[in-house]
């Protein structure tokens, strides 16, 4: 899977104090350094009236950047789409709008989740039902959206657009036909199971540092509001197919917080209770910084200077547990106020 694409993407971890708001301005982002920015040299054009125009990028007819990003401990993909057009096309009620195209597969589970894959062998009204966009999405973002809804998912899932999994914002000056500049900022939440019967059975792709996710992207271009084919279809994988097999998709690592936005040293740990008859608790310690030592209170009259320990607590009740942690860039100190709880 994914053995066509020797290439792999980044996504920004934006820190939590920092998460960007969705307004269609692009001034959160500036934090997301340029080499996180995959523009339409990146993309390839595929032409499907086969006119061999596009060649060549012509930065006057059409540019596109992107950018995307992801806060830890939010199952959320944060995008920033800015692009120019020569021809803005978005006068009509249907799918003939100008379009940015974008398939996520959380779980990079691969294989194909839309209909035309399977003509003539598979209902299409079942195959909406049972598995097109279920376990990776494809969204059609119009852009813009001028008296409809943001989105269209390719699928009967269509509550995977709306809050409380998915915003977005455009924002523009042109009207249908004229050039301009479009920027295009949402988030969208993906499922390793989104189901037609709505949110109650959903699974979430959980989001973690350095986990990769299969996205591909294309850019769906009209010129022409009385035609029916496009002026250009560009896409981020190297295979047209992208849209309806998430074995094309292109593998994006989910990146740490970058040093500039890390303290100089900070105790923080996360615990597990793996056996609760002998009231075992793990501990393991999250601290960012060179720690030289640990000193753990368990909030029993027991400690540890381990750097994940085990401990058995004795008796059930509740306790307060401290980690203090010290290294070249001085001293930390995290307490969880009874946090841990045995019985």
């Amino acid at each position: 899977m994914f053995g066509q694409e020797n290439r792999e993407f980044k996504i920004f971890q934006f820190p939590p104090n920092m998460i960007p708001t969705i307004d269609g301005k692009m001034d959160d982002w500036d934090v997301v350094p340029q080499d996180y920015s995959i523009g339409i040299d990146q993309m390839r054009m595929f032409d499907p009236r086969d006119t061999g125009r596009h060649l060549a990028i012509d930065r006057e007819n059409l540019d596109v950047t992107v950018r995307v990003g992801w806060v830890k401990g939010l199952n959320r993909l944060y995008f920033l789409y800015e692009a120019y057009d020569n021809y803005w096309d978005f006068s009509l009620p249907n799918l003939h709008n100008d379009i940015f195209e974008l398939v996520v597969d959380g779980d990079r589970s691969g294989g194909p989740f839309i209909t035309p894959l399977y003509e003539g062998k598979v209902d299409p009204i079942d195959a909406l039902f049972s598995f097109q966009s279920v376990h990776a999405q494809n969204y059609h973002i119009y852009t813009p959206a001028k008296g409809k809804e943001w989105a269209y998912v390719w699928g009967a899932q269509q509550w995977i657009k709306k809050l409380p999994y998915a915003n977005a914002v455009c924002a523009y000056d042109f009207k249908p036909g004229e050039p301009g500049k479009l920027v295009l900022e949402f988030w969208i939440t993906p499922f390793d199971y989104a189901g037609v019967e709505g949110p109650s059975r959903a699974v979430e792709s959980r989001l973690t540092e350095d986990k990769t996710v299969g996205i591909s992207w294309a850019t769906l271009d009209y010129d022409d509001v009385n035609g029916r084919a496009y002026n250009g279809f560009w896409t981020l994988s190297k295979e047209l197919n992208m849209y309806k097999n998430a074995s094309y998709l292109v593998p994006f690592r989910l990146m740490p917080l970058e040093d500039r936005f890390l303290k100089p040293i900070d105790a923080q740990f996360s615990f597990v209770v793996s056996d609760m008859n002998r009231r075992m608790v793990c501990f393991t310690d999250e601290s960012t910084g060179v720690v030289k030592s640990w000193k753990w209170d368990f909030g029993d009259g027991q400690s540890s200077s381990e750097k994940n320990p085990i401990h058995f607590y004795a008796r059930a009740g509740y306790y307060t547990v401290v980690l203090r942690i010290e290294g070249p860039a001085g001293k930390s100190r995290m307490a969880k106020v009874w946090e841990v709880v045995v019985k």
